[in-house]
């Protein structure tokens, strides 16, 4: 058979190249005879700038940045010179896996850090950015970054605002004297507005340490900086959908620098010719750390369970742990999980070993 093995990352134990030569080699175990394509993916999150990099053909470069709490750290972006893109990852500056767990409020951490990332791909010449804003630490609506671009945040006495918690006292916003200018592609893969029950701060604040109390001051602070950007520029930013993404950053990149939103899925999907790559197989392979309802709502592992079902290609799915939906069972042919071969913990520590045990107990029960 010729297999297509498409995951994505398994979150905080594997990138996705890593889980497609797990999963490859636990297949080539029980079924040496078929001919493997290897196509790690990301959705815009964690892992983003390596997948994508890789389908362009762009080289990693490393600069001096502030992390989301203001600590200095290496940076890595890619870079193709031929044709002017920079692609970045900012949970490569600004992700939470960047900071030690509970030792940062995200109400002292911002992503003003990511502004050094965009001078640097402007300053080669980039005619075009794509970014990939998931796994972030920060809940600031691009605050941070916006004023590392140099925008102005005042209140009503003309004092300036450098902390995203004041911006609940916002009044005015004061654009750079030098606009950014080039083509700016936002990855997202969530479709949240910026605020609401179903914003950044109440669907993602807790992940990243937002307690109940701190609930309504953080969206108070929000929702103030959209009904000012509202005011001065016309247009409801805060409801299109993924503003809501990386704490709101999807809402700073629309409004700051121009960009423009696109589901990551079909980003990598387009960019590594994903349609023609599963019409050459008999069987795709994906999966990713955990596989619940989520999936199905704009991830790339639901995105590549539709594709395949309407192009009739049987798919299986891998993953660390399954909470099981109709919508599942209809969508792969079959759904294997870690945990039911071993425990969460042991899974979790020797996540290369029971993966490839998975896929090579998947390939000697496959029989078509």
């Amino acid at each position: 058979m010729r297999v297509l093995i498409v995951p994505d990352k398994f979150k905080g134990t594997l990138s996705a190249p890593s889980a497609a030569e797990a999963i490859a080699a636990g297949w080539r175990r029980a079924r040496p005879g078929d001919a493997l394509d290897l196509l790690p993916m990301s959705d815009g999150g964690d892992g983003f700038g390596e997948t994508v990099s890789a389908q362009l053909g762009a080289v990693p470069q490393i600069i001096r940045a502030m992390d989301a709490a203001h600590r200095s750290c290496r940076a890595t972006w890619w870079w193709n010179a031929k044709t002017k893109t920079a692609v970045i990852e900012s949970a490569k500056v600004i992700g939470l896996a960047m900071l030690p767990p509970g030792k940062f409020h995200p109400f002292a951490l911002d992503t003003f850090g990511l502004g050094a990332v965009l001078r640097a791909a402007l300053a080669k010449g980039a005619r075009q950015i794509l970014i990939g804003i998931g796994g972030s630490a920060t809940n600031d609506g691009g605050f941070g970054l916006a004023r590392a671009m140099g925008w102005k945040f005042r209140d009503h006495a003309g004092k300036s605002i450098e902390r995203w918690t004041d911006l609940h006292l916002l009044t005015e916003i004061s654009p750079p004297k030098l606009r950014w200018f080039g083509s700016v592609t936002v990855a997202v893969d969530v479709q949240n507005p910026l605020l609401g029950p179903c914003g950044s701060t109440r669907i993602y604040g807790p992940q990243k340490g937002i307690r109940p109390e701190d609930l309504k001051p953080a969206e108070r602070c929000l929702r103030q900086l959209a009904r000012v950007v509202m005011r001065q520029f016309g247009t409801d930013f805060a409801r299109v959908p993924g503003t809501g993404a990386a704490g709101g950053l999807g809402f700073g990149l629309l409004v700051f620098a121009g960009a423009r939103m696109q589901p990551g899925f079909e980003l990598f999907a387009k960019l590594a010719g994903l349609q023609r790559r599963l019409c050459a197989a008999d069987l795709v392979i994906t999966g990713e750390g955990a596989l619940d309802h989520s999936t199905l709502m704009g991830k790339g592992v639901g995105g590549v369970a539709r594709l395949c079902r309407d192009l009739k290609i049987p798919c299986v799915a891998l993953a660390g742990g399954v909470v099981r939906t109709r919508e599942m069972d209809r969508l792969f042919s079959r759904v294997e999980a870690l945990t039911d071969a071993t425990t969460l913990e042991d899974a979790k520590a020797r996540p290369e070993f029971w993966l490839e045990s998975l896929a090579a107990h998947a390939a000697s029960d496959w029989r078509k």
